[in-house]
């Protein structure tokens, strides 16, 4: 019983590590360029259609990073990945400052999407296979608050910096130091494979295959909510600072996203322990339509900050969700499914901010774009009803997520 503080305490360095390295991984080298897009569309010579290229050309690099995290079963290969995706996320994000060529800029929004499934993907099954092998419940709820965490931190300083005076270069300069300063707690905090001592009394690990109709279910209904994700995700500051009576509060809108989406994780565990996993994510893909269509209806700060809710509570709970059932599917090997997963997810996120910049600048707005990401979503919600109503390995989820109560 000695030892119980000392484990307790590691604990919380491992789901920190997490934490720090989603905000370094997601919020600034990925997510930074929510907010800093209007800021670069003003100060650069970026447009609509540019703007939405470097979005997908980011998320690809997301979607070869799912690629690599899938073909992945060595852990010690996994742990230099994701410290090499450390390393690329302070770097792409400071040399984003030194050039206004697109193909530079592409070839940096790449590697930082590399970056980012190392922390998505990569530290999540690290973490997930240390908390089940030292007994503790594997809930990603903490790691994944660095989403939201990360989403804030980039939208406030943003904000920050503009009240500064300082320009879109000086303001990716800024991102990279920050990142620095985390990426050390996110490096030395999370153990590495060879030194964790795993003792007797670990817990059993046990696989359980989906059945095919479930994993071509899941594959699709996670693509639909790709789609929905990354058009709110990549414009919703520009949409809000288009709006003459919101001009101003894009970087508001993007911070309540990230308020919302922090505790996100933990409350969604919290319903599937007590509606199940599938009942769970047919809540958070209902809600997460109203939040993506809302905007084009009503034009008011109140409707966007209420949109942005629905947004940030709902998008991240979505991917825990789906992560967390991979990893209760296979815990010997979760990587693999979250892989799988996750470039189906990666798959829409290159096609819907393209298509939407292309979209944009032939109609001056975004209201179509919005339209098709909340159909997409609703198509989503009906394979995800179907799976439920029709799926052995549907009900098995969510039988085992409720028994776990610990």
């Amino acid at each position: 019983m000695s030892q119980q503080p000392g484990l307790k305490i590691r604990r919380l360095q491992v789901l920190l590590a997490g934490v720090f390295s989603q905000v370094i991984c997601i919020g600034i080298a990925r997510f930074s360029y929510t907010p800093l897009l209007p800021v670069m569309q003003e100060q650069s010579w970026l447009g609509d259609i540019e703007g939405g290229w470097l979005a997908a050309v980011n998320y690809a690099g997301y979607m070869a990073g799912a690629l690599l995290a899938a073909s992945l079963s060595d852990l010690n290969v996994k742990d230099r990945l994701y410290r090499i995706g450390l390393v690329l996320a302070v770097v792409t994000t400071l040399l984003m400052a030194v050039t206004e060529n697109f193909w530079l800029w592409a070839l940096l929004r790449f590697l930082s999407g590399l970056s980012s499934a190392g922390s998505m993907l990569i530290a999540s099954a690290l973490i997930l296979n240390w908390l089940i092998r030292h007994g503790h419940r594997s809930e990603l709820g903490i790691h994944f608050a660095g989403v939201g965490i990360g989403i804030m931190v980039a939208a406030l300083f943003v904000e920050l910096m503009l009240q500064l005076g300082q320009n879109w270069q000086q303001q990716w300069l800024w991102f990279g130091s920050l990142a620095i300063v985390l990426a050390f707690p996110a490096w030395r905090w999370l153990p590495r494979p060879a030194s964790v001592n795993v003792s007797g009394s670990s817990t059993p690990i046990k696989d359980m295959p989906p059945t095919r109709k479930f994993m071509w279910l899941m594959l699709t209904a996670y693509f639909c909510a790709g789609y929905g994700y990354v058009i709110s995700a990549t414009f919703i500051v520009t949409i809000v600072e288009r709006i003459p009576a919101l001009s101003g509060m894009g970087a508001m809108t993007f911070a309540v996203v990230g308020l919302a989406a922090a505790p996100a994780v933990m409350n969604w565990d919290l319903i599937a322990r007590r509606i199940g996993y599938l009942n769970a994510l047919l809540m958070a893909y209902s809600l997460q339509i109203v939040g993506i269509i809302l905007p084009t209806f009503f034009h008011s700060l109140e409707v966007a900050l209420f949109s942005a809710l629905l947004f940030g509570g709902t998008f991240i709970g979505c991917v825990s969700l789906v992560l967390t059932m991979a990893g209760r599917l296979y815990p010997s090997k979760p990587a693999k499914l979250m892989g799988k997963m996750t470039i189906s997810y990666g798959a829409a996120q290159m096609i819907a901010p393209a298509l939407t910049g292309i979209l944009a600048e032939k109609t001056g707005h975004y209201d179509l774009g919005l339209w098709l990401a909340g159909g997409f979503v609703a198509v989503g919600t009906v394979l995800i009803f179907w799976l439920k109503m029709t799926d052995p390995t549907a009900q098995a989820l969510d039988d085992e997520g409720k028994l776990q109560t610990a």
